[in-house]
């Protein structure tokens, strides 16, 4: 679990207490290649960290083409998060391009976490600009 400690790291200061509930709260999730993540038409009920594989985020557009958007590889958080966020449905496929292994938290163990610490809004706020530049830059190299 070094990546995960060291990756939440760079965004606050957690103690050694902290970091292991934090990971307490998280359960293991092997995920073999093509296996979904997250499906479209579903709520996504959890966020996950990367520790092996690569993850795609697809969808498919009005004439039936599935378009990939971008992948995700280690050491990366993989949700489709303001679907999670909001409790909506999403409208896209997250599925693993790889056998996979990943932490995965429920919108509970999340919300467990975030009571539990103070300051790990911050925290979690900086992790998702962190995500979302990372796929800004990604569909922007893409076109």
């Amino acid at each position: 679990m070094k990546e995960f400690s060291d990756y939440i790291l760079q965004f606050g200061e957690l103690n050694k207490r902290q970091i292991e509930l934090i990971i307490g709260k998280g359960t293991i999730l092997e995920l073999h290649k093509d296996e979904y993540f997250s499906e479209a038409g579903k709520i996504p009920t959890r966020v996950g960290f990367v520790l092996e594989g690569v993850f795609r985020f697809s969808y498919y557009n009005n004439k039936g083409d599935e378009i990939t958007n971008y992948f995700i590889d280690e050491y990366s958080f993989v949700a489709d998060y303001p679907k999670f966020e909001g409790n909506v449905v999403a409208t896209e496929y997250i599925q693993a391009v790889t056998d996979c292994k990943m932490l995965i938290f429920s919108k509970k163990d999340w919300s467990d976490i975030s009571n539990a610490i103070a300051g790990w809004e911050k925290i979690e706020t900086q992790i998702i600009r962190k995500c979302l530049m990372a796929t800004i830059e990604i569909r922007r190299f893409n076109y």
